[in-house]
């Protein structure tokens, strides 16, 4: 795992705690901020070979995690809520994989803007970040619409899978730019909230269950994640027939990726700088 990935899946070991409470059982969250603009400092600095490599594994993960969610929800009969909490479980995979096995994410790395507001990284160094991070997340999710499309996955339940596909993305395709963005917005105050809870653990059993409901929570409620669009947009295309629609998928994206970046960087990580790491608060 790379020190940026140690210092965003499981950075707690990088520095000792210091109140009663967190020797006891988790970290405060004070000690959270400083862990997460330590880790942004130092994801801020990877090299682009680095970067690009563990991006298209973040891509790839989140891609992994949608997999699992449209074959779990297709066919269910549990009722509406049940079966998207159901899938919302399974999409946790993505997440899971990305903090405990060690990738980059560009919905996580907003919380990057912890760093930047400190001033101990420039912008253009956090715009690096983000940028690099989000064409190598593509790459890894554009490479699972390739392998689940070549691998027959879709076929499953006697192509009861691929509608399920096809439907997925026809739903996200019709919202219009203004619910795109605050569904992308709440998307990412869940996933950069399921990180920062994450970072009060100190096991991995523990670090799963933080990201679980959160998780679960953004997927049951419908809410958009830029880099599960990457993959769920275009495998619906070709579970529908049909070519990749790159149009349709812009009109969804960027309104999504403006959301997830106000939804993480501002009132996630910017709400949490200021209570803990603002000048004169430390």
């Amino acid at each position: 795992m790379s020190d940026s990935a140690e210092d965003f899946a499981s950075g707690a070991k990088h520095r000792q705690p210091t109140t009663q409470s967190s020797r006891i059982d988790v970290y405060a969250p004070a000690e959270i901020a400083a862990l997460v603009e330590k880790g942004g400092v130092r994801k801020a600095q990877l090299p682009v070979l680095q970067i690009l490599i563990l991006g298209m594994l973040g891509g790839a993960f989140i891609a992994f995690g949608a997999m699992a969610y449209t074959v779990v929800i297709t066919g269910s009969t549990l009722g509406f809520g049940p079966t998207r909490l159901m899938g919302g479980v399974a999409f946790s995979l993505g997440l899971i994989l990305v903090l405990i096995g060690g990738a980059e994410l560009f919905t996580g790395n907003t919380l990057i803007v912890m760093a930047w507001a400190s001033r101990r990284i420039s912008l253009v160094q956090l715009l690096r970040n983000w940028a690099l991070t989000l064409v190598a997340n593509a790459v890894g999710a554009f490479g699972c619409v390739a392998l689940v499309y070549l691998s027959g996955v879709l076929t499953l339940n006697e192509g009861a899978v691929a509608k399920t596909a096809a439907a997925i993305a026809a739903t996200k395709s019709g919202l219009d730019f203004t619910s795109s963005f605050f569904l992308g917005i709440l998307c990412n105050v869940l996933v950069c909230l399921a990180v920062w809870l994450s970072f009060a653990c100190r096991d991995v059993a523990s670090k799963i269950l933080a990201i679980v409901f959160p998780i679960s929570a953004f997927v049951a409620l419908g809410f958009e994640h830029s880099v599960a669009n990457l993959y769920l947009l275009p495998i619906g295309d070709l579970a529908a027939g049909r070519a990749i629609d790159i149009g349709a998928m812009l009109r969804n994206l960027v309104p999504v990726t403006l959301g997830n970046i106000i939804g993480g960087g501002g009132l996630v990580a910017l709400v949490y700088w200021a209570a803990y790491l603002r000048p004169g608060t430390r």
